[in-house]
C-alpha cells in the first residue's frame, strides 16, 4: 500500500478490553477491532490478511495491522436514506485477479438504482478501472435498495434487491421483465448468469421485498434474509425461476395493521424456513463453518438493526417460527449491519451505533 493515504481512525489491537456475554457454547469474548466508522456497511476478509469495510457515506476501508486506507477509484453513489455505497464482495480468486466487487446506489435520471460493478484493488490503495456491470430500473426516493453481493461456488455472483418501498399496493417485486425486489445472478463478467423464459435477463427468483443478507450454507445453497413490513421478515433459499411472493402473500401486516395481499400462502409460490414477527429488521447473513465453535456448524446468523443483537438460527431444529433461534445480545450488538466469519474461525460484525467492527468468539480464543 505505497503512497497510500493512511488516515489517522482508530485501528483497535485485538488485545483492547473485550466484552463478555453468554451463549448456548458457552462464554464468548466482543473485542473491538476498528472504531471510529461512520455507518458501516459491508464487510470483507482480504486472503493473507486486512479486510475492506464499506461505509454508506460512499467510502471504502482497507484496514490492516498498519492502519487504515482510504480506497480511491470508487462510483459516485446515491447517498440518501437507505442509498450509499453498500456491500462489498472480494471473489476467492482475488491472489491471482485482485478483482473488488461493490454494489451501490446510483444516481440516475428518475432518481437511484440499485448498481453492481468490480475493479482491481491495487497495492497503493486504487479501485483501478471500476466498471459498472449492472443497473436496476430507477425509482425515486431512498428506500429498499436491497445490494446484498454473494459469489456462488461455479464464480457467479448473486445480487439481491429491493422493491424501492412502493408498498403492498405495488407490483414491481411481481414483475419479471424489472430487476426490483429480485435476486440477479451475473457471470463473473458482469454479463447476465441466467435466462428464465419471459424474464428480464439475470433474474434468477422474483416476489422479494428488500433482500438484506444474503450467503451459500454449507451445502452452497443461497440463503437470504429480508424484511418485511409491520412484522414477516424472512429467511428464504431463492432458487432458478421461483417466486417469493411479495406483495401477494406476507406474513406481516400493512403499518398502522391490515391484511397483506391474499394471505399467508399461494399456489406457485414460496414458503419461507423462516419468520420473524415482530419484525428484527435483519442485515448481513452469515452460515458457520464451525471453526472455532463445533455446536453452531451450519448455523445462521444475521444482525437486527432495531432490537440490537446477533440471531442464531440452527436449521437443525425446528421451532414454530420455522428454526430454533438464540439471540445475542449485548451493549456491542447496537443496529448490527453485517455479520462475516473471519479466517481464523471468528465471528465478525458492524455495529452501526457504535461505528465499529467487533470480533466475538470464544473466551481465551
Amino acid at each position: 500500500m505505497r503512497n497510500a493515504l493512511l488516515l489517522c481512525l482508530t485501528l483497535a489491537p485485538l488485545a483492547a478490553t473485550a466484552g463478555e456475554i453468554d451463549s448456548s457454547a458457552g462464554p464468548m469474548a466482543i473485542t473491538p477491532v476498528a472504531t471510529g466508522l461512520d455507518e458501516p456497511w459491508g464487510l470483507a476478509f482480504l486472503p493473507g490478511g486486512g479486510f475492506l469495510v464499506t461505509e454508506r457515506g460512499g467510502q471504502l476501508w482497507w484496514i490492516t495491522e498498519a492502519g487504515r486506507v482510504a480506497v480511491s477509484g470508487l462510483p459516485k453513489v446515491f447517498a440518501e436514506g437507505q442509498g450509499g455505497l453498500l456491500d462489498v464482495m472480494v471473489p476467492a480468486d482475488f491472489a491471482a485477479s485482485r478483482e473488488i466487487w461493490l454494489s451501490y446506489a446510483a444516481p440516475v435520471p428518475g432518481g437511484a438504482a440499485t448498481a453492481a460493478g468490480h475493479g482491481r484493488l491495487t497495492e497503493d490503495g486504487r479501485l483501478d478501472g471500476f466498471t459498472p456491470v449492472f443497473q436496476a430500473e430507477a425509482a425515486p426516493g431512498g428506500r429498499h435498495f436491497g445490494a446484498r453481493l454473494v459469489e456462488a461456488a461455479d464464480g457467479a455472483v448473486f445480487l439481491t434487491t429491493g422493491e424501492r418501498g412502493t408498498g403492498p399496493g405495488g407490483q414491481e417485486a411481481q414483475d419479471p421483465s424489472n430487476a426490483l425486489g429480485k435476486v440477479i445472478r451475473l457471470a463473473r463478467d458482469g454479463s447476465p448468469g441466467v435466462q428464465v423464459e419471459g424474464w428480464r435477463a439475470g433474474v434468477w427468483s422474483v416476489g422479494h421485498r428488500n433482500i438484506q443478507g444474503a450467503a451459500l450454507d454449507l451445502g452452497g445453497r443461497l440463503l437470504t434474509v429480508e424484511h418485511g413490513a409491520q412484522g414477516g421478515d424472512e429467511v428464504n433459499a431463492p432458487a432458478q425461476g421461483r417466486n417469493y411472493g411479495w406483495p401477494v402473500i406476507s406474513y406481516g401486516v400493512n403499518y398502522g395493521g391490515g391484511p397483506i395481499g391474499e394471505g399467508t400462502a399461494k399456489d406457485g409460490m414460496e414458503q419461507p424456513l423462516h419468520v420473524w414477527d415482530p419484525s428484527i429488521a435483519p442485515s448481513g447473513l452469515m452460515v458457520y463453518s464451525g471453526a472455532l465453535v463445533p455446536d453452531w456448524r451450519g448455523d445462521v446468523f444475521t444482525g437486527s438493526l432495531n432490537s440490537d443483537f446477533l440471531a442464531r438460527l440452527d436449521p437443525e431444529t425446528p421451532a414454530p417460527t420455522g428454526w430454533a433461534e438464540e439471540r445475542l445480545a449485548a451493549p456491542e450488538t447496537g443496529r448490527v449491519r453485517d455479520v462475516a466469519e473471519a479466517p481464523d474461525g471468528s465471528i465478525w460484525f458492524l455495529s452501526v451505533s457504535d461505528g465499529a467492527v467487533y470480533r466475538l468468539a470464544p473466551v481465551g480464543r
